[in-house]
């Protein structure tokens, strides 16, 4: 059986447990590192030398990088409905995989944390909240003008691309900031929320 390391909470997580539902695939989780257990410790580190979640383990297939080990769930266990064998299909989702890693995740920190997660630590730092969240908001707008043309991020399918994002639009959406009108996300989310491995692993008032 699968084993995925880290606490629901973690949005990394929820994208490795939300791949895993759709592929119907059996997993243990090991919720104790990140909550009870340190993520600095040797034992952790010797699976994750960057001390964080989530690491998956498959036999002796050991993997840290949510998007990765989505991306390998995928392809050793899918059919290549969620994660297309077509070269172009499969770059389209891969994409927006890497724009919601590499460009979305690095701006949202301060919003998310200084308003969600540890507020106490971010007392006297709204100028860095507020940058933060229109920082945030702006990058939203652009996936919000991308789904004025389609139903998921790449194209008429659910694919990963969807998975990654579509926790990313909740977070967003449960996070305490002002927020422009954005019917198409607003639509979007309510199309991922109809399937039920989503709200298996993200209820609706986990941010």
């Amino acid at each position: 059986m699968l084993k995925v390391l880290g606490r629901q909470t973690s949005i990394n997580v929820r994208k490795v447990l939300w791949t895993a539902a759709e592929l119907g695939l059996a997993y243990e989780l090991d919720q104790s590192w990140g909550t009870t257990r340190e993520l600095s410790e040797p034992e952790f580190l010797a699976l994750n030398p960057s001390a964080q979640m989530p690491v998956l383990i498959d036999g002796d297939v050991v993997l840290f990088e949510s998007n990765a080990v989505c991306r390998y769930l995928a392809d050793r266990y899918g059919d290549g409905a969620i994660w297309p064998a077509d070269p172009g299909a499969r770059a389209r989702v891969d994409q927006w995989m890497e724009w919601q890693s590499a460009t979305l995740n690095p701006v949202w920190g301060d919003a998310f944390l200084g308003l969600v997660r540890r507020p106490e630590a971010y007392v006297g730092r709204q100028d860095a909240i507020a940058a933060s969240a229109a920082r945030w908001n702006r990058l939203m707008l652009v996936l919000e003008d991308e789904l004025a043309a389609r139903p998921y991020a790449a194209g008429d399918s659910f694919t990963l691309a969807d998975i990654v994002l579509g926790l990313s639009v909740h977070r967003w959406r449960s996070t305490p900031i002002s927020h422009p009108p954005t019917p198409n996300l607003t639509a979007y989310l309510a199309r991922l929320r109809r399937r039920p491995a989503f709200d298996a692993v993200s209820p609706a008032d986990m941010a």
